[in-house]
């Protein structure tokens, strides 16, 4: 009988080695997400007065937006999702966002942190950052290629496109595929298809 018990036992256990082992694999292995490069380096300054670089995202699943505070158009819809995405992966110590102003000279770290706390802000890993005007329009129009410009005819005097940059552990920037395999570079930040769809991704770099 105890001979019969130990390969019933020991025939368990492989059966779970078998089930198990794949999962555990699979759960280290590279998403089918699309690599499109390194995320430009960047250092400014966030609501507490803090100096923050790429590299204090290293070993995170992040998502960057460019915003300004003031803005009447899409940024209250984008700020709105990034609340969503907060709510969606809150706690989580390998997530963050960053949100970083085009209209540094009002949004200063005091401003940033006012527009943080009425936005109810509260996940440790997102900084509002602030900095130097023209280093922040090379940082999104160069660096990340993003669209970001002043313009005095427009409703609050800047125009930004609303889109999200997802960025892995590695600090790589990354993204799904269209119904045609074409990498969609960046998530739309002002519509639900676009937040559903970030959400997922983070699922798949955090299992990174």
């Amino acid at each position: 009988m105890k001979n019969k018990s130990y390969i019933g036992i020991t025939f368990i256990v492989l059966l779970f080695g078998i089930w198990a082992v794949p999962k555990i694999i699979a759960r280290f292995q590279k998403s089918d997400l699309h690599t499109m490069g390194e995320v430009p380096a960047f250092e400014l300054t966030d609501q507490n007065n803090k100096k923050i670089s790429h590299k204090d995202y290293l070993g995170k699943v992040y998502v960057v937006e460019f915003f300004f505070s003031t803005c009447p158009t899409i940024c209250p819809i984008m700020n709105q999702n990034m609340l969503k995405l907060q709510d969606e992966f809150y706690g989580n110590p390998k997530f963050g966002i960053v949100s970083i102003t085009i209209n540094p000279a009002f949004d200063t770290p005091k401003v940033l942190k006012e527009h943080a706390d009425l936005l109810g802000v509260k996940h440790y890993n997102w900084h509002l950052l602030t900095g130097d005007k023209e280093y922040i329009y090379n940082l999104a129009n160069k660096g990340f290629n993003i669209y970001t410009g002043e313009n005095k005819k427009v409703a609050g005097g800047f125009e930004h496109s609303g889109l999200f940059a997802l960025i892995d552990k590695e600090g790589n920037i990354r993204c799904r595929r269209d119904e045609f395999g074409n990498p969609i570079l960046y998530y739309d930040g002002t519509t639900d298809q676009g937040v559903i769809a970030i959400k997922e991704d983070i699922k798949k770099l955090l299992e990174e």
